[in-house]
């Protein structure tokens, strides 16, 4: 099986950049559409919880005076008794409000049970323009039918998208005649209330939300002649609740007729009267009078708490009262038909953004990609939570900020995969023609124009082909070149082996380098020496031409300081080795065809050896010095210098 097939990099690498970042955010859009399929209930979790954040964030501080929020707290209940308080005290709490002037009073309460006092608490309420509560159940398994569900809508059929509920809790028949909204929510997966259905199909009935009640209530509107129906345009919600006799309100609701709860306003933007305080006449009437007063049990061990954008432990009663004032408003949270569309168009913007960064490469894309990576998820939740807070729109984030972050890591890590394969390619190119130290210097750090050198002790070889010329001369370029090709790859494989590195091919020689001026180097080189000499007797086997010379080598080695770095502009760089040490290695191997010896050391080298097993051949003042060296050879030289001519 092909390797590349299983290497996404390399992959990419054949096909090109371009197409590769294409195909990635393909492959990347495939996997966000899959992952949303899969895991689409925790991610909506996610999408929601952020989403509706910059309600607590951001909210709105202006004092809800419309709606006055009579709690049954803790104060009340060490006051008055625990709940459920006897009816004549609920009636007698009623009467308080219709005195202090209240237009409508709304009880977020259910009565299931029958009590003394029915009578009395009826005519209270009724006497307060009151609306009570009854809950459908929603996703409920277990049959419950607890009292009579009255005051459906008149002339309104169960829509398929409305949801719809077979057990409910409701009001004892006692008070069968006082008008009713449900209370019904879903709750999230994540415990949170985040959405409330205005109207509930209960047995081929359809019942309004306590919120929606009261609105008409207090409009005095009948409870007939609301449609549900799906108003065209971008903009437009999925369905719209509209009322014939009070066409300005038209109700946004979602797919599944759903009314998204407005948390917008802070909870302190809602009053909370403390139920006890009415009833002992501790409140000024003045700040009753003419608004609506929601009843509702708000004390913490009654259970009666929710979890929201603002805490996790709000009173349900707030809920409703969240609902009344955003249906007073007009200003209600909802997701448009566009945005779907908005969001894939975000998605392009996105992978457009990112497709330029990776094409520009460099500093750019480097920097860019991580960046990206962390400001488009940041951005696309902004945007949202900006149309939400200006237009009452929820546009949706995490999709768009999923893909963004997804696509930036990637791509960044293949730019960076490509950044990584093509400094190795060039560090391999350039280690073909420079030591390894130099090509990985060249490969990963920015050139200068400086003088970049260090003094280091090495250990130095020279070698060099005896007649090459002369034997280039008569044979044709291309066999000159395959000769000298083969010499230098083995005498590469030679010199490695034995812990050295070639430094650099000049012509038909070369000179080669160990780190360090002691023994070990010294003999490492003498090794290698010895090992080119018999290479090259069997490297090159058969007569010569007519009327040349054999081809031989010459080889000097040295040890001492040198000074190693690159040098020139910074455009135009070039590596060099300088200093006596090489010097004189170069000419000590010119020797060699002087003095016949094909392996010639310098004194320092020599003396690293303490001169075991070598010859001295005399002092010598090479070419270019002034000051003469002791040379030396190899004792076993003696009969091979018999038999092999060297001709300088």
């Amino acid at each position: 099986m092909n390797s590349v097939g299983l290497d996404p990099l390399a992959y990419s690498l054949r096909i090109g950049p371009g197409l590769s970042r294409l195909v990635l955010l393909l492959a990347l859009a495939l996997s966000m559409g899959l992952l949303w399929l899969l895991a689409g209930a925790g991610l909506r979790q996610l999408e929601e919880r952020l989403g509706a954040q910059v309600w607590s964030l951001l909210p709105e501080q202006e004092l809800e005076q419309r709606i006055n929020i009579i709690a049954i707290d803790e104060k009340s209940l060490a006051e008055i008794g625990p709940w459920p308080w006897p009816r004549q005290t609920l009636a007698r709490l009623a009467d308080k409000l219709s005195q202090a002037g209240v237009s409508q009073q709304i009880y977020d309460i259910v009565f299931p049970e029958r009590r003394p006092g029915d009578g009395q608490l009826v005519r209270s309420l009724r006497q307060g323009n009151a609306l009570i509560a009854q809950i459908p159940l929603l996703n409920s398994a277990e049959p419950l039918r607890a009292g009579s569900m009255t005051h459906p809508l008149s002339g309104t059929r169960c829509h398929p998208a409305l949801p719809i509920s077979a057990n409910y809790l409701a009001s004892h028949q006692s008070l069968g005649e006082l008008p009713k909204g449900h209370i019904a929510a879903p709750v999230d997966a994540d415990g949170r209330v985040s959405r409330q259905p205005p109207l509930v199909c209960v047995e081929g009935q359809v019942y309004p939300s306590l919120a929606l009640a009261a609105v008409l209530q207090a409009a005095g509107i009948e409870r007939t002649g609301i449609r549900l129906e799906a108003e065209p345009g971008l903009l437009a919600p999925s369905w719209t609740l509209s009322l014939e006799a009070y066409p300005g309100l038209k109700i946004p609701l979602d797919a599944e007729a759903n009314l998204r709860v407005p948390y917008q306003q802070a909870p302190a933007a809602f009053q909370y009267i403390p139920a006890a305080d009415v009833l002992h006449d501790r409140i000024d009437p003045a700040l009753l009078r003419g608004s609506w007063a929601l009843v509702g049990v708000t004390a913490f061990g009654l259970g009666d708490l929710v979890v929201t954008p603002h805490g996790s432990r709000t009173p349900g009663v707030e809920l409703q009262a969240r609902l009344m004032a955003g249906l007073l408003d007009a200003r209600l949270p909802y997701s448009p038909r566009l945005a779907p569309l908005y969001q894939l168009l975000l998605g392009l913007c996105y992978a457009g953004l990112l497709w330029g960064l990776a094409a520009r490469r460099g500093r750019l894309a480097a920097w860019g990609l991580p960046l990206a990576a962390l400001l488009l998820p940041l951005t696309a939740l902004l945007l949202h939570w900006q149309a939400l807070l200006s237009a009452q729109l929820w546009l949706g984030w995490l999709a768009p900020a999923g893909f963004g972050l997804l696509a930036a890591t990637a791509l960044g890590l293949l730019e960076h995969g490509y950044t990584r394969t093509e400094r190795q390619r060039l560090f391999t190119n350039l280690s073909s023609y420079l030591p390894a130290e130099v090509a990985r210097d060249i490969a990963y750090n920015q050139p200068s124009g400086s003088l970049e050198a260090e003094r280091r002790q090495m250990t130095l070889l020279c070698a060099d082909l005896r007649n090459f010329a002369a034997y280039g001369e008569s044979r044709p370029p291309e066999e000159s070149a395959a000769l000298l090709h083969g010499f230098f790859i083995r005498a590469a494989e030679i010199i490695e082996a034995q812990g050295g590195g070639i430094q650099e091919y000049r012509g038909d020689a070369l000179l080669a380098c160990w780190p360090g001026a002691e023994a070990e180097a010294a003999e490492a080189a003498l090794d290698a020496a010895r090992q080119l000499q018999d290479m090259v007797q069997g490297l090159f086997v058969g007569a010569p031409p007519p009327g040349l010379e054999p081809l031989a080598l010459g080889v000097g080695i040295e040890q001492g300081p040198v000074l190693v770095g690159s040098l020139g502009p910074a455009h135009r760089r070039a590596h060099s080795m300088l200093g006596d040490t090489l010097t004189i290695v170069l000419r000590i191997e010119k020797l060699t065809a002087d003095l016949a010896q094909p392996i010639l050391l310098g004194e320092s080298a020599a003396a690293s050896l303490q001169y075991q097993g070598l010859q001295s051949q005399g002092s010598y003042l090479l070419d270019g010095l002034r000051t003469p060296h002791q040379l030396y050879a190899p004792a076993q030289q003696e009969a091979t210098g018999q038999h092999l001519r060297l001709v300088s």
